[in-house]
């Protein structure tokens, strides 16, 4: 008789390891490295043009770093140093909304419908954020400034506090701000109110200018003193005030100031989880209503510019561009800060009494700028005008009427700038030559604008509220723009020398150089023209491609 033979149980399986899940932070800082990236992939071009960036900033960083030490000791260290940190401190504030940029991890828009809690989210974002050029050039520039300020073992240690304390609350400012403003820069009406914030930014600007201004007549840097002082107890600047303060011996302002920088970054990170948590769970009430209230435009409109402009593709090409103007928010913002830069830098030098009415030429360049990547503002939509430009003549005429429609407003404006320019400084008859070398100036910007518009043209993304270059292009748009006004600034060396060889040989004869700036411009606007116009032509996948991006 067999006996059946019971198969022995089976031995109970080993618990699973736990799968390591990676930190969010970590997570967000990957991401970042993989869109920087991939953005350097896409061309070599991409690749020069942001390592030219790098270069650029690490030179300047380190004139900056250099000067800093060398004023190590000096009476104006504490100063200068500490008022660097504060200009530093708000350009991070406001910069960022209106600098050509693209960052993927850094648009909270993107991460409504992701489940993050927010605190998690904050922290991880901020360790992103301390990832690029920016980041790194405040890092050197506050570096350079403990080694002007750290003396004996306090300062040493302090300062080893400050840096990275300094570099934290600059960038959870910037973020802060951002992400507090998204809606509103993000909706129709409300990228339309923010226009107002670039006249702010723009005013501001023009005060620093004056104070320099200021300063140098004054002969010294003992008239910034009191603002210093002021400023040495506002955060980041006072974690720097607080390294002097420590190399002098006052340990309980060293630690008041330290200590109001570090409550200023747990502020700023309140702030900032408090909109994010109002960003992903609260309704966007913005354009609520907005189908309801919309005002339909009028045909009256479009006829009026239609018995203004031209007939054909040049005046159809006009008026789309001059709509893109008014309705287009980026561009607006960027038209509105260009229009005021350009009239507050000659005029209120010329209230000061220090101006001259060459100063206007300030406003053609500010205006030429608006003629740099043109393709860009029309974003995906460029393949509608890619069908109707087959030839080079067509490419010829789409450039003219686009450069006709900016003319359309610089020349008038670069004319009523200059012409109240000379009357606030009493000085008409420098008004004739001044306006020459200001439209040559126009015309040459107009000229290399197009060229750059063919040649060297990036998306400007319409999702993002504080994104104007494509992820990967920023490098590529500055280096585009700069080096069009430089060689603007070339081409305009006939007028230039002109007006001077008439200064010393011939001044009845200055009115001449009206005239001839006119006709200069026009011929290196028509030339300029003529040479992008088969460089557009030949290149409209390429361009079609890189405008596309965002």
């Amino acid at each position: 008789m067999s006996t059946a033979t019971t198969p022995p149980a089976a031995a109970p399986a080993p618990a699973a390891a736990p799968s390591s899940v990676p930190s969010l932070t970590s997570v967000f800082v990957r991401l970042k490295l993989s869109l920087l990236k991939n953005g350097l992939k896409q061309s070599g071009g991409r690749t020069a043009a942001y390592i030219s960036s790098i270069v650029v900033a690490a030179v300047f960083a380190g004139f900056l770093v250099l000067g800093a030490t060398l004023l190590r000791g000096d009476d104006d260290a504490v100063l200068v140093t500490v008022l660097l940190t504060g200009v530093l401190a708000l350009s991070w504030a406001v910069m960022p909304l209106f600098v050509p940029g693209g960052d993927e991890t850094l648009d909270p828009s993107r991460l409504v419908m992701l489940p993050l809690r927010p605190r998690p989210l904050v922290r991880a974002l901020l360790v992103a954020s301390l990832v690029g050029i920016g980041p790194a050039f405040t890092l050197c520039v506050t570096v350079g400034a403990a080694l002007a300020l750290a003396r004996g073992a306090a300062g040493t240690v302090v300062a080893v506090l400050a840096v990275p304390l300094v570099v934290l609350v600059c960038v959870a400012l910037s973020r802060a701000v951002a992400a507090a403003n998204v809606r509103l820069l993000t909706s129709r009406k409300g990228r339309d109110l923010a226009v107002l914030s670039g006249l702010v930014i723009a005013v501001g600007v023009q005060v620093v200018n004056f104070g320099a201004q200021r300063l140098s007549q004054a002969g010294g840097l003992s008239t910034l003193e009191p603002a210093a002082a002021i400023v040495g107890w506002l955060p980041p600047a006072s974690a720097v005030s607080a390294i002097d303060a420590a190399g002098e011996g006052d340990h309980a302002v060293a630690a008041a100031k330290l200590l109001l920088s570090v409550l200023a970054l747990v502020g700023l990170a309140y702030w900032w989880q408090r909109s994010l948590v109002r960003l992903m769970v609260e309704p966007d009430g913005s354009t609520i209503g907005a189908a309801s209230g919309a005002v339909k435009e009028k045909s009256s409109a479009t006829g009026l510019l239609g018995r203004i402009l031209p007939g054909g593709r040049t005046g159809t090409v006009m008026e789309r561009s001059l709509r893109y103007i008014w309705r287009d928010p980026k561009t607006k913002a960027a038209w509105v800060s260009s229009l005021a830069v350009g009239a507050i830098v000659p005029l209120f030098n010329a209230l000061q009494g220090t101006g001259s009415v060459y100063f206007a030429c300030f406003a053609s360049g500010m205006l030429g700028i608006q003629m740099y990547n043109q393709f860009g503002q029309d974003t995906s939509a460029f393949w509608m005008v890619a069908q109707t430009i087959s030839t080079t003549a067509d490419a010829y005429a789409e450039l003219r009427a686009r450069a006709l429609a900016l003319l359309a407003v610089t020349v008038p404006y670069t004319a009523l700038v200059t012409t109240v320019t000379a009357g606030v400084l009493g000085d008409w008859g420098t008004l004739p030559e001044a306006l020459g070398v200001a439209f040559a100036l126009l015309g040459a910007m107009m000229a290399t604008g197009a060229l750059a518009s063919a040649k060297y043209p990036y998306s400007i993304p319409q999702d993002g509220a504080f994104k104007n270059v494509a992820p990967g292009q920023g490098g590529l748009a500055w280096i585009s723009i700069f080096g069009g006004m430089l060689a603007a600034a070339l081409l305009c060396a006939p007028v230039i020398a002109a007006t001077v060889l008439l200064h010393l040989w011939a001044g009845a004869l200055l009115w001449a150089v009206l005239p001839f700036g006119v006709l200069y411009g026009a011929l290196v606007v028509w030339g300029g023209l003529k040479v992008a116009a088969p460089r557009l032509a030949g290149r409209l996948p390429e361009i079609l491609a890189a405008v596309s991006k965002g």
